[in-house]
């Protein structure tokens, strides 16, 4: 079935006024947000770039504002030109900002201050400090002081929004060290804390003792995974790993004695002692070969996707059962494509449990359905969206022999080759349950790309925006699409970063704004005439008229 007929924006704006969806602020939140996607999708909308500039420092994006100079200044997008929403004062190398997350109040619970129901940026600065930053005003509201004894370098989220993961850089031995056969016993430090209010769970050590030789450690959704260089990926429990091993339940703010020497949780220069030392093998959850520790988990019921430990096997990938590790019906997925860059796979971000498939010229969204009598699954198409492309992929070249015979070769052009349309980035927004896809083509010397609407629940083609600026596939980029914004970051050899900002216009313009005049003009004309006519049958019938225009 094909999708059906939606109201239209009137229709919509008209239903809402009258407050027919005011018991379920939900559903009023869904009608703004069909309403916008209309407008986003409809024909006569335009996208314009509104706002460009260049940075000789990373430029980050993250729900409306744009950081530049490592987080210390911010940039409001949402306005009809982005604007500076606050400036931090200038800090030493050692004081910089080398990663930060957006944290956004939670719906439903209770916080201690008032300042904490607004967005924070949660900052880890490159002395090992964890800040709490006023995503509005930049004013810093909260701070910890980590540690002294390794540095930290990344956050991530192990819960969005409720759980953060700090990771250390590796401890790597000296050459000195390696020439005397001096092994470094501690790979790596994860310390975790819940956000808002800020409270420890503890600092976990991964040591080579217990693991092996570890390549990466990361925490996601509660489970330690643990990486190898032989493709080895082991999952385990962080929570049964904290209540067998936690040495000493510590909490911020507080007084504590740790190893011969006082100070105070979180407060320099003592820091945050590591209290989860693991001294035995922890229980193991899964275990799986994949080649360069590719693994992904996901989908209704739980499957994982890997590629099999080979490197002839790369771009072929296996969806398989989690319980039991079954490989699903039609669950080995290789897209036949020659092409220099290879294709990739990911779990719908949509929580739908679909799975998509992106090469250069075609986008797969793969579902799950479940065989009856059967306790397998089976891998099927949902729908593909193909590249603008010409069918004949072959090419005839024509060369002249020294002796004046002519020699026609025949060769097949690459999947990717920049003189054809080619994928390059597919993302989806969540509000507006559209995908987002940027497609490039090479034309002479520059290449263009145009950014591309489809719905997600059919993969029809809605909407299309040309961006102005060249395509370079050599460099590095990334396109944003939120709402009614799209935001392409791209970086450049020798460290210059580019940012161009596309917005829907807040206003028609002047074209448009005539036709809309004509047309009220046009309507109040049509009203006058009903007006006069119904005076008429008013005098006919002897009833008095009260001109209410």
């Amino acid at each position: 079935m094909g999708p059906t007929r939606k109201p239209n924006v009137c229709s919509r704006l008209s239903r809402r006024a009258l407050g027919f969806f005011s018991r379920d602020a939900g559903v009023v939140q869904r009608t703004n947000l069909g309403i916008l996607r209309a407008l986003v999708c409809q024909k006569s909308t335009k996208f314009k770039n509104v706002w460009t500039t260049h940075s000789k420092s990373p430029i980050a994006y993250e729900r409306g504002r744009i950081y530049f100079d490592n987080y210390r200044c911010c940039i409001s997008s949402v306005a009809s030109e982005p604007r500076k929403l606050y400036e931090m004062p200038k800090c030493s190398k050692s004081e910089k900002i080398e990663d930060a997350l957006l944290w956004e109040c939670p719906v439903g619970e209770i916080l201690p201050n008032a300042s904490d129901y607004k967005s924070s940026l949660i900052a880890l600065t490159a002395h090992n400090w964890l800040l709490r930053i006023s995503a509005t005003t930049g004013k810093i509201l909260e701070k910890i002081y980590l540690a002294s004894y390794c540095k930290f370098r990344y956050l991530s989220w192990d819960t969005p929004q409720e759980v953060i993961a700090v990771k250390s850089a590796q401890n790597k031995a000296s050459a000195v060290a390696r020439q005397a056969g001096i092994q470094q016993p501690v790979l790596l430090y994860l310390a975790v804390f819940r956000v808002l209010p800020f409270s420890l769970v503890g600092i976990l050590e991964i040591n080579k003792k217990i693991f092996g030789s570890v390549t990466d450690a990361t925490l996601s959704h509660g489970i330690l995974i643990v990486m190898y260089s032989s493709g080895l990926v082991r999952l385990y429990s962080f929570q049964a790993i904290t209540e067998q091993f936690m040495q000493q339940k510590l909490d911020l703010g507080c007084a504590c004695r740790w190893g011969g020497t006082a100070g105070t949780v979180g407060e320099a220069p003592f820091g945050i002692p590591c209290n989860i030392k693991i001294t035995d093998s922890p229980p193991l959850l899964f275990e799986v070969s994949s080649l360069e520790n590719a693994f992904q988990i996901g989908g209704h019921p739980w499957h994982y996707i890997i590629t099999p430990n080979k490197k002839k096997q790369k771009g072929v990938f296996h969806i398989c059962a989690l319980k039991d590790k079954s490989l699903a019906k039609n669950g080995i997925q290789e897209m036949e494509c020659c092409s220099l860059e290879s294709d990739w796979i990911y779990f719908h971000p949509d929580a739908s449990g679909r799975i998509i498939h992106v090469g250069p010229n075609q986008v797969k969204v793969l579902k799950l359905n479940e065989i009856e009598n059967d306790s397998q699954h089976q891998v099927s198409e949902d729908f593909v969206i193909l590249a603008n492309r010409e069918k004949n992929k072959n090419e005839n070249l024509f060369t002249v022999t020294a002796s004046g015979r002519v020699v026609k070769k025949n060769f097949t052009l690459l999947d990717d080759d920049p003189e054809q349309e080619t994928f390059k980035i597919v993302d989806y927004e969540d509000e507006l349950d559209l995908l987002s896809v940027v497609a490039v083509t090479q034309i002479d010397a520059e290449g263009k790309a145009h950014l591309d609407f489809h719905c997600n629940e059919y993969g029809t083609l809605l909407k299309s925006i040309p961006l102005v600026e060249s395509w370079d596939v050599t460099y590095s980029h990334e396109v944003y699409f939120d709402r009614d914004l799209v935001l392409h970051i791209e970086q450049k050899p020798n460290r210059v970063f580019s940012c161009y900002v596309y917005q829907m216009p807040w206003r028609p313009e002047e074209k448009q704004l005539k036709n809309l005049k004509e047309k009220m003009l046009e309507q109040r004309f049509w009203d006058w005439r009903w007006a006069q006519r119904v005076k008429a049958l008013a005098r006919s019938a002897s009833i008095p008229y009260v001109h209410q225009f």
